[in-house]
C-alpha cells in the first residue's frame, strides 16, 4: 500500500457532481433543443398541392 496516495475526500465529490450536473444538463438540452427550434422554423399550415382529380368518363352510343 502507497502512503502517498490520497484517500477519498468528500470534497473529491463536489466537482463529480457538478460534471454530472452539466453532462446531464448537456444532454438534454442536444434532445430537446433541435426539437423546439424544428417547431419554430416550420410552417403552421402544411401546404400539400395535390392536382385536382379529373375522371374522363367516355359514353359508348350504340
Amino acid at each position: 500500500m502507497n502512503s502517498n496516495s490520497q484517500s477519498g475526500n468528500s470534497a473529491d465529490i463536489y466537482p463529480h457532481r457538478l460534471a454530472e450536473i452539466a453532462g446531464t444538463a448537456i444532454a438534454l438540452l442536444t434532445l430537446t433543443l433541435p426539437v423546439f427550434v424544428i417547431a419554430h422554423y416550420s410552417s403552421p399550415t402544411v401546404q400539400n398541392p395535390q392536382p385536382p382529380l379529373i375522371y374522363n368518363l367516355q359514353s359508348s352510343e350504340d
